[in-house]
């Protein structure tokens, strides 16, 4: 299915933005494709709690991965190394999208709800909203999921049931980002583990100023597949989504999540 991009402007200005809570720019609307699709054309997106309206949000500074400034850490380098896991993208989508909901230690709900996750499916069955997915014995162990509009990618949450099993498939993605010649990756605001990984903050303006040079009027969308070899620990491998078709979708409930932003 080809999304409809070509949408009148219903959004205030991102520069109209409050400072406190930083980046609260509208309220109401809905979770269509085309009012999502014209959200993160802008550098909006929504967040916010089952029982509340919608609120859109466009913080500044904003904090972004550019590919080529991903850090790997000295121990994250040695399980890489190490391997015994699979990498697999688009194959479970939802259940990615599941297990990034459940709340994390100390919080007592999600804001990745059941409106969130029909939005999101919609869009990931549009092409535009993609899952990548590490998998260990045969159990998804951890993962991402995201929007790719043309050279950009936003990263909206990330979980993990194994130690590292988020990062693994974060270091994929951005490896395989890196080869298609994507330009930024959306991480929304700043947190230590993102810093951690390369991320750093920059201003909103230059953020709107990047996405207009990534993101094409006309938008094309489909399942991903990941170019075998990325990374090559002795026993990892990557799946596309047609060969992982008939795998079961069973899985255990995370010990923990990891959002994009902490939100």
């Amino acid at each position: 299915m080809k999304p409809d991009t070509r949408i009148h402007a219903s959004f205030p200005p991102v520069e109209n933005a409050l400072t406190e809570p930083n980046g609260l720019l509208a309220v109401g609307g809905d979770l269509s494709p085309q009012r999502l699709l014209e959200a993160y054309r802008k550098g909006i997106f929504p967040w916010f709690n089952e029982d509340d309206p919608i609120l859109w949000w466009s913080p500044d500074p904003r904090m972004v991965l550019f590919p080529h400034e991903l850090k790997i850490s000295r121990s994250l380098q040695k399980t890489l190394k190490k391997g015994g896991y699979q990498i697999r993208a688009d194959t479970h989508f939802a259940q990615v999208m599941h297990a990034c909901a459940s709340p994390r230690r100390g919080q007592a709900g999600t804001w990745i709800h059941p409106q969130m996750i029909a939005a999101y499916t919609t869009l990931h069955e549009m092409g535009l909203a993609h899952s990548v997915e590490t998998w260990i014995d045969g159990e998804l162990a951890g993962g991402l999921y995201g929007i790719a509009l043309g050279r950009m990618f936003f990263g909206e949450s990330m979980f993990s049931r194994v130690t590292d099993a988020s990062k693994i498939a974060l270091v994929h993605l951005v490896q395989q980002l890196r080869q298609w010649e994507f330009g930024m990756i959306d991480c929304q605001v700043q947190t230590g583990h993102l810093a951690s990984l390369g991320a750093r903050e920059i201003s909103r303006s230059e953020f709107s100023q990047k996405l207009n040079m990534l993101i094409p009027e006309f938008l094309s969308g489909g399942k991903w597949e990941f170019t075998p070899g990325l990374i090559e620990p002795k026993e990892a491998s990557i799946h596309s989504s047609n060969e992982m078709k008939h795998e079961t979708q069973g899985a255990q409930q995370p010990r923990h999540n990891q959002h994009f932003p902490e939100k």
